[in-house]
């Protein structure tokens, strides 16, 4: 990464979800960072720790509770419906289910070209004709051929379907893109395939991701730098390489004890460490440390006060009372 040019900055960003009459599921509470600009920011977690919301919130599928996602110097949650359709054209989500988020009524070429018709990219007598000359061109680029355009999506399998998914996002060159788990609904020999071909679009076309998981040896093969996500909150924030030399919050620390080594004598020395218990609920979380009921090393004063997000060393921030 040459630059470190700010494309998105995420401040403060809270997404609340009313359940019940006077219930509020806290599904972000108060999230800050930055994405640069041709990065890719992983943010991983347990399921329900609140990264899809996070990710569709910055994607403006979602409005936010409170806090701001700064596109470009502008808070895209206080764009007019023309300003939202404008920066639809520059961000994108790939959906994690490749079964449910295609149309299976549509053909290949109509899912991949209807952000196309609906931004009116091609005008002029040869409309149709570019247009189908670019839905060409982007089943050739994710790896499928011009024939499959005629085509139903259950006629595919799921590794063929996110590579569709791929396609639509790429169709009107948008410089963001939200990998929403791509890949957590498909086979393993697929999924590097498609992490492969993120990757090669990203060098090709400069694009700046954040990539949702709950794999984290994938998300270190993918990302520069990774924030993780723990009840709506970030426990932990640093780059690629420091999160997995050196976790520094006991939930990071037991997330990677779990990622088996290829090694088996390396495996079978290996010290896991368990995480006891359930994960607190977003409705009704516990005082202090969110993490402090499942933490083996928590104090009392874990359980009363919650910690300060705050940089330990350079670019590596934690929230944890015994991290000094």
């Amino acid at each position: 990464m040459e630059s470190k040019e700010v494309l998105i900055e995420v401040k403060n960003l809270k997404k609340y979800f009313k359940v019940g009459r006077k219930q509020v599921l806290k599904a972000v509470d108060n999230v800050s960072f930055n994405i640069y600009k041709g990065e890719t920011l992983g943010l991983v977690g347990e399921s329900g720790c609140g990264k899809t919301t996070c990710g569709k919130t910055i994607m403006g599928l979602y409005d936010a509770t409170d806090g701001e996602v700064i596109y470009e110097g502008e808070n895209i949650h206080s764009f007019n419906t023309q300003e939202k359709r404008e920066f639809t054209k520059k961000a994108q989500i790939i959906f994690q289910d490749p079964y449910s988020s295609l149309n299976p009524r549509m053909t290949v070429g109509d899912i991949i070209g209807e952000g196309i018709d609906i931004h009116h990219i091609y005008k002029g007598a040869n409309r149709k004709k570019e247009r189908q000359e670019k839905i060409f061109e982007l089943l050739d680029t994710v790896g499928l051929n011009k024939e499959h355009t005629s085509r139903f999506p259950h006629e595919f399998s799921g590794g063929q379907r996110q590579r569709i998914g791929i396609a639509r996002a790429l169709a009107i060159n948008p410089n963001f893109i939200v990998c929403d788990e791509p890949i957590s609904a498909l086979d393993v020999s697929i999924q590097a395939q498609v992490v492969n071909l993120l990757i090669e679009l990203q060098r090709e076309r400069g694009l700046t991701y954040l990539f949702i998981a709950h794999d984290l040896s994938m998300i270190k093969h993918i990302s520069d730098r990774v924030g993780v996500m723990y009840l709506g909150g970030l426990v932990e924030f640093t780059t690629s390489d420091e999160l997995y030399r050196n976790p520094l919050h006991p939930y990071t620390q037991a997330l990677l004890s779990a990622i088996p080594v290829p090694d088996p004598e390396e495996e079978r020395v290996k010290k896991r460490i368990p995480i006891d218990g359930e994960i607190p609920s977003p409705i009704n979380p516990p005082p202090g440390c969110k993490f402090a009921s499942r933490c083996s090393l928590a104090i009392d004063k874990c359980k009363e006060k919650m910690p300060e997000f705050k940089e330990i060393s350079h670019e590596h921030f934690v929230a944890c009372h015994l991290v000094k």
